[in-house]
């Protein structure tokens, strides 16, 4: 049993801990820096001030006169960092106060309203972070070349805006402090003993405050042109990730297309809520699943920026040995909107807190005394709390009709949750709930019985007392359709054995056919035609989609027969390149039929390995991985054949798309009686699509050759996507219809 104090105990803690962590890093790592930069460069610009050339460098006049005016007997003011403090200040009242509204009026906030103001605020922030990124680098620059015209004179540095300086460190804070503030302010509203989860995160946010004061103290001993250069790269690679979070963001909040078009998924190794995936995804942004577009944003942005790293020292250099320019350019910080932000924060910092504090917190005052209570605007929702030991212990009656539930989850665990009937059949779910978090859940009940089922982390399976619902007038005359909440019975895993089996013993033909294939392009091979072994290729592709291994389902077996070269080392040259697509590289680009042999034989072996593994956990004996399949197979097509992310020159992307169609009608065949007794007629409806998308694939063949993706008529390359899109919409529903139950 794991140690409690005060009834909270670690399992309580871990999650929300790392959770405080990551976002604390988040936003801690640019202040950080942020001030560090900011000291260095108020030190700089103090010692200009006591330059010998009868001048205060740094834009001030020989009358000792600043820029904004003010006369300060000769003196130079120094940068303060207190607009970087406002700037924290605001983001975490606005954060806090905007949580307490959203969720004292609405009880939660929806999740697409979270990713769409968290990816907002990280786009926003990535414009300003990169403005400071480049100030950093022109500080550095014109300390370098300064230094080296005259070593003896004390450099300048030309302060960045306060204004500027003010909104990075409320953009950085505010695209953390928005997630956390939800989390906690609903943890703390939560029935219960919020301890747990609002204990774990205060401590990972402690501890990312620390590890950032940390990094601050380091940072200050630095030489500044030497901090300005390591921070300003931090700061880049920090921007990146924020862009590619950012964007996965609007992703999820359904503002941005793509999401279900995954370039990786590494979870399997790289646990998401493990500690060093944690302080990674905090420093860098980077997340063990990440979609195509975070992907090609993140190197993009980093490799356009590496690039403009490197020239942006180049025109203060230049500038460094015109003092007239310099001084120009300072005063431009501290003149009009800036220059008044400037005396204002740095005069009055109390003042502006006072402000920052004051307003936001009487604006959600007057908003959530205004707007409805979370309790009024959801009069018919019941509460029903999750704990270690029950499940809806509080749950003693209902309503026929539609019912909204609040689930609170007070486990301090993720986990799921039903809603069955008598018969066992699930009626709703709420697939993932998180600790310390609360969500709703819709059902329409009729007359029976029913539990709540809770299935939370690695604990035991919990259940409710069974509630009795009365037949009513609303709930008769209620008929279930496509798409209302109706029971389902959940499927077992002895029941998808049989299917799984039928699916095994195809795959297996397909195999053979593809040893066959194999052995014929290394026939080719050693007679040097390459023109035969180019038919044979597509023979043999066309097999192994046939044999539906689809997102990487088969391990590295499959990656070894059918892999690409992304991600490898030295790409298509790369020696653990192999397969299938290694073949189709070496045809298309006029490699050697002696380069290619090895490649054949490498090929032979690994499919002779797949055949003997076949049946194996990892490969096709799981039957639970059977549904998936169903749609995930064309859902893959779309993501590599029709998108031609994996054509290494055979240009054969409608062919395997239409390979892949074939061995989804198989799959759906041998599960459409499972499918029908829980979604009558679904299988009729997906094979009518299917028989579609197989006749808009077969009208891009020309003269009985297939097109490729370039050479084929657009309207043809319409009439595809279009029905895929159909298809997979229908078939979407399958693995949910058949996802058997945890297993406890």
């Amino acid at each position: 049993m794991s140690p409690t104090l005060a009834g909270v105990t670690w399992e309580d803690i871990d999650p929300n801990l790392l959770f405080g962590l990551r976002e604390g890093l988040q936003a801690g790592l640019v202040v950080s820096l942020l001030l560090a930069a900011v000291r260095q460069a108020a030190a700089a610009r103090a010692d200009d001030g006591r330059g010998h050339d009868g001048q205060g460098h740094d834009g001030y006049d020989r009358d000792g006169r600043g820029h904004d005016g003010q006369g300060h007997d000769g003196q130079v003011r120094k940068i303060s960092a207190a607009p970087v403090w406002l700037g924290v200040l605001g983001a975490v009242m606005l954060s806090g106060s905007s949580a307490a509204v959203l969720t004292s009026s609405t009880g939660t906030a929806s999740s697409r309203l979270q990713g769409a103001v968290s990816g907002l605020l990280s786009v926003f922030a990535v414009g300003l972070v990169t403005a400071v990124i480049f100030w950093m680098r022109g500080a550095a620059a014109g300390l370098r070349a300064q230094h080296r015209s005259d070593p003896d004179r004390v450099a300048r540095v030309t302060p960045i805006g306060a204004g500027a300086l003010t909104m990075t460190a409320f953009l950085a804070v505010g695209r953390a402090g928005w997630p956390t503030s939800l989390s906690l302010w609903a943890a703390a509203h939560a029935p219960g003993h919020p301890a747990g989860p609002l204990a774990g995160t205060a401590a990972g946010l402690a501890a990312a405050v620390v590890l950032c004061w940390l990094l601050r103290r380091w940072a200050v001993r630095l030489n500044a042109g030497v901090l300005f250069n390591r921070a300003a790269l931090a700061l880049l690679v920090i921007a990146a990730g924020a862009l590619a979070s950012g964007l996965g963001d609007l992703q999820d909040a359904g503002l941005l297309s793509g999401r279900r078009w995954i370039a990786f998924d590494l979870a399997a190794h790289a646990r998401p809520g493990s500690w060093w995936v944690s302080l990674v995804t905090g420093v860098t942004g980077l997340t063990p699943e990440m979609t195509v577009l975070q992907v090609v944003a993140w190197i993009a942005f980093l490799a356009v920026g590496l690039r403009a790293f490197a020239k942006a020292g180049r025109p203060a250099a230049a500038r460094a040995g015109h003092p007239a320019a310099a001084r120009h350019t300072a005063s431009a910080g501290t003149t009009g909107t800036a220059g008044w932000w400037q005396r204002t924060a740095g005069r009055r910092p109390w003042t502006v807190a006072v402000v920052l504090v004051a307003t936001p917190a009487l604006a959600a005052a007057a908003m959530i005394a205004a707007l409805p209570s979370a309790s009024s605007a959801s009069a018919a929702a019941v509460t029903v709390t999750v704990t270690r030991n029950g499940c809806a212990p509080g749950w003693t009656s209902a309503d026929a009709g539609s019912q909204t539930f609040t689930v609170d989850n007070q486990s301090g665990l993720p986990g799921e949750i039903n809603l069955d009937d008598a018969s066992g059949d699930i009626v709703a779910e709420i697939e993932t709930i998180g600790p310390g978090t609360s969500s709703q859940l819709n059902a329409t009940l009729y007359g029976g019985t029913y539990v709540f089922k809770c299935f939370m982390g690695s604990l035991p399976a919990t259940v409710s007392q069974p509630v009795q619902v009365a037949a009513g007038h609303a709930a008769a005359a209620a008929s279930p359709i496509h798409g209302s909440a109706v029971a389902i019975k959940p499927v077992t895993v002895s029941e998808l054995a049989g299917p799984n089996k039928e699916y095994q013993a195809y795959a297996a033909r397909q195999l053979a056919d593809l040893a066959q294939a194999v052995t014929r392009i290394q026939a080719d091979l050693h007679r040097n035609d390459l023109a035969a072994a180019k038919q044979d290729w597509l023979t043999a592709q066309l097999d192994w989609e046939r044999v539906g291994a689809s997102y990487d389902s088969f391990g590295n077996l499959g990656l070894a027969v059918d892999g690409l070269p992304d991600g490898l080392p030295d790409g298509d040259s790369d020696k653990n390149f192999t397969g299938l697509h290694r073949l189709e590289y070496g045809l298309w680009h006029d490699q050697s039929a002696a380069t290619l042999l090895p490649v054949a034989a490498t090929l032979a072996s690994n499919v002779a390995a797949v055949r003997q593994n076949l049946a194996s956990a990892s490969l096709a004996g799981d039957p639970a991985n059977l549904p998936i399949r169903t749609h995930e197979i064309l859902e893959d097509a779309l993501r590599d054949h029709l998108s031609g992310i994996d054509d290494q020159g055979g240009g054969a992307a409608f062919a395997e798309t239409y390979a892949d169609v074939q061995v989804t009608t198989a799959v759906l065949g041998y599960l459409a009686p499972l499918i029908n007794a829980r979604q009558p007629g679904l299988p009729d409806i997906a094979d009518n699509q299917l028989s579609i998308l197989n006749a808009a694939l077969l009208a891009t063949r020309v003269n009985g050759r297939w097109e490729s993706l370039g050479s084929a008529a657009p309207a043809a390359r319409e009439d595809v996507d279009a029905a895929i899109d159909a298809v997979l919409e229908t078939l979407s529903a399958v693995p949910d219809l058949l996802e058997p139950p945890p297993a406890h």
